[in-house]
């Protein structure tokens, strides 16, 4: 819980501690205190997540955490005062681990530049190849540290303990006349180096695929073919096969959604080792190895002894390995591969449930798009594949969560993963919103799309219709009119001027004209129907009517003078093409 208001911005988190905790790596080990110091850093970065306040937790975090449960009870099985320390030494990098993965995790969702996030990562593969080439250049290197002198005589005395900080740069048998010297700095043994060795490819790989410009790539570059020949000197068979298993997982996915590019990157590191090989002789070097050695029946009798001890306690395990007298190898049980130290120390359900994150985490990862995102990938593939034989409760299990932790992220939703160069392969592929899915998308939602240049309207819809406008009433016949029949002494008719037709909305009556005064009777007149007097256009005047639907309202006619005998009702006169 946190003190800050709700809706205020969470500060960003620093980066500087991933720097300090794998970007020194050479400088830990020359002080002995790579793995004794290991989980200072841890409870550093878990210092900083709780002052931010409420974080996210990445996928499959609750199924560590019942690991971590599980590993915790295995603790009551411990028979010895020593085995406190060794156990909470281990325990601090499976705890460590998680809070590795949830910082970094934190980092990319909270918008930290791509490059800032992996950089540390690609510092720490630096270290290891330098250190790798110090053990190529110097094979009986070695070096009395600070904290192998400030520890107590009887801790430093521990087998376990001096190999951690009394440090050397390859591992070999010192009693053998012609010693195999195999590289191992800055890790106390060549196993360790080959596991850091294949997880650390592949994120090394996603560095260089999402940022293309820089000091920092060409320097990585160069490391990767100089790393291939303390590589080989390891003559780890664990680590090519996890390295060839993550290869043919990540061509296999390759051929299927049909990438060229990724099928071209695979085949390049592929012809990169075989060149290296023609000047390695790493295949022969094997070969005499084995020869002169009982690694395998040493192995295989260490196992069958361990399942045997894990039939008598199959549930907590004994908390740590144990030396026993009755293998022939030297190691004690629970060794030489991280399923048999599972077993050993904490039992069958805590290495059933680490194996379900490990598949967990491999899926979710699998629907990556980006290039990155595919490189990263493989880191849980390759570490499923190497736990038979190898065993990496050490920094490499943080090597592991680190990439895990990014790989989430980028694939669980958007991110600030912006490009830092013109690289299209370094182009952020979109990502789908939000959602509890197994691994979404890699690689950076789309930008907003500008809105749509408006187009003009075409079909049916965007015609406006036509409404039919209302007929027009008929109006009345007219009848032919009658011939005119001059009347004497009638007064001149005055025909109003003519103007433009007109619709008018509704029917104006004509105003008011002066009356005509019709002419007296005469014999020759046809007879007219009488009419009582009026006004208006219903009076006799002489003139037409107007029509309504097309005439407008007619000037008034200047005033004519009254005839004589206004007194007698008269009939009209008749109408000159109008109407009665």
């Amino acid at each position: 819980m946190s003190d800050r208001r709700p809706g205020a911005t969470a500060p960003p988190l620093p980066v500087w501690p991933l720097t300090a905790m794998f970007a020194l790596v050479p400088l830990w080990w020359a002080l002995g205190a790579f793995y004794l110091g290991w989980s200072v850093f841890g409870v550093v970065l878990l210092a900083l997540l709780v002052s931010r306040g409420r974080v996210a937790l990445p996928p499959g975090s609750a199924a560590w955490l019942v690991f971590l449960t599980l590993v915790l009870l295995s603790a009551t099985r411990l028979d010895r005062a020593t085995a406190y320390l060794t156990f909470g030494l281990r325990f601090g990098f499976l705890a460590t681990s998680l809070v590795v993965c949830v910082y970094v995790y934190t980092l990319v969702r909270d918008g930290t530049r791509w490059d800032r996030v992996l950089r540390p990562l690609g510092w720490y593969w630096l270290g290891v190849v330098a250190l790798g080439w110090l053990a190529v250049l110097a094979p009986t290197f070695a070096l009395t540290t600070p904290v192998e002198m400030a520890l107590p005589d009887d801790i430093s005395a521990t087998r376990f303990i001096q190999a951690l900080t009394h440090v050397r740069a390859n591992e070999f048998n010192p009693q053998s006349r012609t010693p195999i010297y195999r590289t191992a700095a800055p890790y106390p043994y060549t196993n360790n180096w080959g596991t850091a060795y294949a997880l650390l490819v592949p994120c090394v790989l996603a560095y260089l695929t999402s940022v293309r410009t820089g000091r920092f790539r060409v320097a990585l570059w160069v490391s990767l073919p100089l790393s291939v020949v303390p590589a080989f000197l390891t003559l780890n068979r664990g680590m090519f096969l996890g390295l060839g298993a993550g290869l043919l997982y990540l061509g296999l996915r390759a051929l299927v959604r049909g990438n060229a590019r990724l099928i071209v990157s695979i085949g390049g590191l592929v012809v990169l080792v075989w060149v290296v090989s023609l000047v390695v002789p790493v295949q022969e070097m094997i070969d005499a190895r084995v020869s002169s050695t009982d690694t395998n029946v040493d192995r295989m009798d260490l196992y069958l002894r361990t399942w045997q001890a894990v039939e008598r306690s199959p549930l907590l395990g004994y908390g740590a390995p144990k030396s026993v007298d009755t293998t022939l190898a030297e190691e004690p049980l629970g060794t030489q591969g991280l399923i048999w130290q599972l077993l050993y120390s904490h039992g069958i359900p805590a290495l059933v449930v680490f194996l379900g994150w490990l598949v967990l985490v491999a899926r979710r990862l699998a629907v990556a798009v980006s290039p990155a995102g595919h490189w990263l990938s493989t880191v849980p593939v390759i570490a499923l594949v190497v736990i038979p034989v190898y065993a990496y409760i050490d920094p490499n299990l943080s090597v592991i969560f680190f990439a895990v932790g990014a790989g989430l992220a980028a694939v669980g939703g958007p991110v600030n993963r912006a490009p830092t160069g013109p690289s299209t392969m370094a182009r952020p592929v979109p990502l789908a919103p939000w959602r509890t899915r197994g691994v979404g998308r890699a690689a950076v939602p789309a930008p907003p799309l500008p809105p749509p240049a408006p187009q003009p309207a075409t079909g049916v819809a965007a015609v406006p219709l036509r409404m039919p406008e209302p007929p027009t009433p008929p109006s009345a016949p007219v009848p032919p009119s009658a011939p005119a029949v001059p009347v004497p002494n009638a007064a001149p008719v005055v025909p109003a001027p003519r103007t433009a037709p007109a619709t008018p909305l509704a029917p104006v009556p004509a105003p008011n004209a002066t009356p005509v005064v019709p002419a007296p009777r005469s014999a020759t007149a046809p007879p007219a129907s009488i009419a009582p007097p009026s006004t208006g256009a219903e009076a006799g005047t002489g003139v037409p009517a107007p029509r309504a639907a097309t005439t407008p309202p007619p000037a008034p006619a200047p005033p004519v003078p009254p005839a004589a005998e206004p007194d007698r009702p008269v009939a009209d006169a008749p109408r000159q093409g109008g109407t009665a």
